[in-house]
């Protein structure tokens, strides 16, 4: 069974991306083990917003550095575009645990974690949660465009 884990700074706190999330992660449950990694975020002042972001960006490298056998996405709005089935076939030719990273609200630093692979959801900037969403959907389609299902049209 393959693995993947999503890997995030702060918890999803809106009920209904929470019941989304849940939704795609049960109908997944038979085809990838998902987990959810959401590592503690702090609050900030514009003024600390660079050390915060900085910290997160440590904290995220210390859980994939313990995870190098791994293949490694930063959800970046700069990371390479793909369409559903371009994602399906990337997704589906590694045998190794995927794990895909989401920032907090600041970002990434990328003086910290610039040397890992990024995809894009879209060019446009989403709410880290709805993100989630948007990427735990997008799995689900994934393995059903890898098993010939009518669910992309």
């Amino acid at each position: 069974m393959k693995k993947i884990t999503i890997l995030s700074i702060g918890a999803v706190k809106e009920k209904y991306y929470q019941e989304a999330i849940l939704e795609y992660s049960k109908r997944l449950s038979k085809e990838i083990k998902l987990d959810f990694i959401e590592l503690p975020s702090k609050g900030f002042s514009e003024k600390d917003a660079l050390i915060i972001k900085k910290q997160e960006s440590q904290r995220i490298l210390d859980f994939l550095n313990k995870n190098k056998n791994s293949q490694i996405f930063l959800l970046s709005e700069n990371g390479e575009e793909l369409d559903s089935i371009q994602f399906s076939k990337k997704i589906f030719s590694f045998n190794e645990e995927i794990i895909f990273v989401i920032a907090g609200a600041l970002g990434f630093d990328f003086d910290v974690l610039g040397n890992y692979k990024k995809i894009s959801l879209s060019k446009m900037t989403f709410l880290h949660e709805m993100a989630k969403v948007i990427l735990v959907e997008q799995i689900y389609r994934a393995v059903n465009i890898e098993k010939g299902k009518k669910y992309h049209y």
